[in-house]
């Protein structure tokens, strides 16, 4: 169980700016999630446009909550 919560998102934060990804490498990552969408027939998607209403709700009420 942990007990000092604070001391692991510290210890998180540390070893994840300590090992970014180089871009080319997240680009072929990225690449190969679109190659795998477009092989199980997912993406690209038909109507990009379908559900914009709801990200754009969504986005309006992070906006909101964090100027509080």
């Amino acid at each position: 169980m942990i007990k000092n919560s604070t001391m692991l998102r510290e210890m998180e934060e540390k070893y994840i700016a300590s090992s970014r990804l180089p871009f080319e490498k997240a680009l072929a990552i990225v690449e190969a999630l679109w190659r795998e969408g477009v092989s199980l027939g997912v993406l690209p998607p038909k109507d990009p446009m379908e559900g914009v209403e709801v990200d754009v709700r969504v986005a309006r009420i992070l906006n909101a909550c964090s100027r509080n």
